[in-house]
This record gives C-alpha cells, structure tokens and sequence, in this order.
C-alpha cells in the first residue's frame, strides 16, 4: 500500500482513517476491526461519560494490540437559552406522541464534564487524540502532547487549519463539504465553509506543514487515490464505515444509507441545533417546513431535546425519525466486514494507480 508521513509516525500499514463516530457507530468491534486490518479505528467520545471512554477502550484493547484513536468535542459556551421554548417543544411533541413518547419537556444543559472525559481519554491507551468543533484549550493540548499522544484537529477552511496548526496539532483533517454528520467549521460563516473536498484539500496542504487528512465523500479506492494526488497524507472516513457489519448503528439507519442517492442528503439544524449532514427524512422535512429558525434550539439543547425521539425510533426501526447523517457518497455504500472494506479500498487504489501509470 501507500506509505505516508502519517502511516510512518502511526505505524499504519494503509492510510486510512475511520472516522470518529460519536453515538455509538464506533463500537469497540469496528474500532478494533479497522485498526487490525492496519488502518486507524477511532472512538467517538464526545457523548460517553468518563468511565464509559474506560469501558470502550479497554474493550478495543481487548480485541487488538494495534494502534486506535479517540475524539472529543472541543467545549463550547453554553448556549443562551431562549426566553420561549414554547415553540420548540409544540413542534417536536406530535412525533413524541406518534411514537408512544410522553410530552416533551424543557432540555437542561448537561454538566460540563470535559475535563473529566479529558482525563479519560488520556488514560485510553489511544496512540491519537482528536477534536473538533474549535481548537482546545492550551491546558488540553499541553497535558495531550505530555502523554505522547499525536494530536488532531478538524478544519472546514485555510485559515482554520491554519490556526490550528498554531496551536500545536500534528495533522489537520480538512472537512469538505460533502461529508456527512456535524460540520466542523469554527471560524468561519458556515454557508462560506461550504467547501468540497477536492478544492479544499490541496489549498489546506500548500498551507500548512503538517500532514494533511482528507475527509468528506471518500467513499472508495478511486476517492483515496484522488486524496493521496492532492497531497493528503490518509483519508478518513465516516459513511463507509456506519454500513460495516460491526458498526453499532440501527439496522434501519443502515438500510436507509444503503438505498440513498447522492442528492437525498442535506445540512439540518432539526436534530441537533448545528449544522449536520444527513439522509433527507420526515422529521428534517416537517421541522424544517412548520418551524420558525427560533423554534429550533442552539445545540446542544436541541440535540437533548430530539434524543428520546431519536432513541425510541432506533428501538422501534422508524428511519424517518432518525438523525440519518450520511455524506453526499451514500450511493457507494456497501454492506460487509470492516476488514473487507479496508482490503477493497486498498485493492481498488492500487487499481486507480496502476491504470493511470498505464495510461502515460
């Protein structure tokens, strides 16, 4: 396979990155699955308590010797409250009903517990750290980088990755717009973020010296070799990884992603209250339609609110209730083992490679 700076300094044999997952996408069998197969597995952290960062990281050390990655959310301020919330709980309650759900009631901001998650992960084990949503507090990326750990994090522009690098991370992964799940963009107007992947990647790399990760459409060898010519270092990836056997998604998600076109995903706040890419479904189509901006709250409130919704449907297979994020390569999803997916991207780069060298 392709040998890289990255593979070099994390002792990859492929340059290919599972993306963080939180939500339970990434359980400790797909982590360990990808990073066995020479790739990098990654757990989502963001949404698990400290002892539960613990439980899944010593599951995936169980499970394999290789290297594998956690993530964090970068903390936000906690968001202003709005004075109404009247709105938000009248437009959500009918689906609450629908499906056997007591009425809504008003979210609470969750207790900030990043330090605590902080000092989790940094007793993971994991050999990566990374981060979206911001830049870390220095205190972070001090105690990070103190423990050895190769430090992450995700930019949607230049200037982002820029700053990033700043602050001290050893890789920037450059979200283009096609990717599925929440935008990373921190620095920017998020409609200006909206850049794809194959302009996005080549100017993050002419700007910065660390090595750069695409991410955002890959969904195949062709994806990954278009990645490694633009100068990216390894490529991750979300969508391809939520169809794998060992993805901890309902079967009802996989379904949807695997009969979706390209043009069935958009950007939502409905679910979550930030910007998030995902397979168009009822919930996205009638909140957004009957909802004024105001009636959806700023995350994570919203996120707090729909997640009984979002929890009910999984148990019950409603597809229309979920919060199906997916990026814009949905068409090439494909059912099977992680390890199969990692030799099939492999073996299909090599294809790509060798037909372009042929054709000189």
């Amino acid at each position: 396979m392709f040998e890289t700076a990255l593979t070099r300094r994390l002792k990859l044999v492929h340059p290919i990155i599972q993306a963080p997952l939180a939500g339970g996408g990434d359980t400790p069998a797909l982590v360990a699955s990808v990073s066995e197969a020479g790739a990098l597995g990654f757990i989502g952290a963001a949404y698990l308590m400290p002892a539960q960062i613990i439980e899944a990281s010593r599951a995936v050390k169980g499970r394999t010797a290789r290297p594998f990655g956690i993530n964090l959310f970068v903390p936000l301020r906690a968001p202003e409250t709005p004075r109404d919330l009247g709105p938000a709980l009248e437009h959500v309650a009918p689906f609450y009903a629908e499906l056997g759900l007591p009425p809504p009631t008003v979210p609470l901001s969750s207790a900030d517990i990043f330090g605590e998650q902080l000092a989790a992960a940094l007793e993971s084990g994991a050999s990566v750290f990374s981060f979206t949503f911001g830049i870390l507090p220095t205190t972070a990326i001090g105690a990070i980088k103190d423990r050895g750990m190769f430090l992450m994090g995700t930019a949607t522009t230049v200037a982002e990755a820029v700053a990033l690098e700043k602050a001290g991370v050893d890789a920037v992964v450059a979200q283009g717009s096609e990717a599925g799940g929440h935008r990373a963009t921190f620095a920017a107007d998020f409609d200006a973020a909206m850049v794809g992947t194959l302009a996005l990647v080549p100017q993050v790399v002419d700007a910065v010296t660390v090595p750069v990760i695409a991410s955002g459409g890959i969904m195949d060898g062709r994806g990954l070799a278009a990645a490694l010519a633009l100068g990216a270092s390894a490529v991750q990836l979300g969508t391809a990884f939520l169809t794998c056997d060992e993805a901890g998604i309902p079967d009802a998600y996989k379904a949807a992603i695997l009969r979706a076109r390209e043009d069935e995903t958009r950007l939502t706040r409905a679910f979550s209250g930030r910007w998030a890419r995902g397979i168009v479904n009822r919930f996205m189509t009638e909140v957004e339609r009957a909802a004024p901006s105001e009636a959806i709250l700023p995350f994570p409130l919203q996120n707090v609110l729909t997640r009984p919704l979002r929890n009910a449907a999984a148990k019950q297979g409603r597809a229309e209730f979920l919060s199906l994020w997916a990026g814009q390569g949905v068409r090439l999803a494909r059912r099977q083992p992680a390890a199969s997916l990692i030799a099939q991207l492999v073996t299909e780069t090599d294809a790509v490679v060798h037909r372009l060298a042929a054709s000189r």
